[in-house]
């Protein structure tokens, strides 16, 4: 078990913690898409990033949801700035008014997290 523990030359090992690993930087300004923000490491993601003052696009299938998320997140971060949009990836009209949404925001995209589906 402390091979896994063990620090690398980054100074973070695999129990390193989200925050840990983006103390210090300074996500203003940025833009990240996160799929699968409402549950799992995409709820983590959002909430981290945020907290480092990315604006996140929660691309999420259940906006009930997704709102969920945001709340928790805008409560537990009062100056987070995280809006939900609906995507469904197996869906490719979905995906279109996704993205013709998220042009019509004129917000650029600096950052795209896709969560892995099995």
């Amino acid at each position: 078990m402390w091979l896994f523990s063990r620090k690398g030359p980054s100074g973070f090992s695999s129990s390193s913690t989200a925050e840990e690993v983006t103390r210090g930087i300074d996500g203003t300004g940025l833009t990240a898409i996160i799929t699968g923000a409402s549950s799992g490491i995409g709820t983590e993601t959002t909430r981290v990033l945020a907290l480092r003052g990315v604006h996140v696009i929660m691309a999420v299938r259940n906006m009930a949801a997704g709102k969920d998320v945001k709340e928790a997140i805008v409560k537990e971060i009062p100056t987070a700035k995280v809006d939900t949009l609906e995507l469904d990836l197996g869906s490719l009209s979905s995906v279109r008014k996704f993205a013709s949404d998220f042009k019509s925001s004129k917000r650029p995209l600096n950052t795209l997290m896709l969560k892995e589906y099995f």
